[in-house]
């Protein structure tokens, strides 16, 4: 299954905002996105990833909710196995 995930942005890299790429933090787990779609995101901003895009910026609030029940949910098993 594939699902949305919120990260918090630890690096960016690229100038181009097509090509802008971020390090991002899944709850301890860091992967690279595009953010290609959400050229305003700077580090520290919490977004909302699929299939390795970031879509939107979310609270932070919220997206620590979403890890505590994913957590609940063992459902950060899928991010370690390299599926975001």
């Amino acid at each position: 299954m594939c699902l949305a995930i919120p990260g918090k942005i630890m690096e960016i890299s690229g100038e181009d905002p097509l090509e802008r790429t971020g390090k991002i933090n899944f709850g301890g787990v860091l992967k690279s996105a595009s953010l290609a779609y959400v050229p305003e995101a700077m580090v520290g901003d919490y977004v909302i990833v699929h299939v390795g895009f970031a879509l939107s910026r979310v609270d932070e609030a919220e997206a620590h909710q979403v890890f505590d029940y994913l957590k609940q949910m063992e459902g950060l098993d899928e991010l370690k196995e390299g599926s975001a």
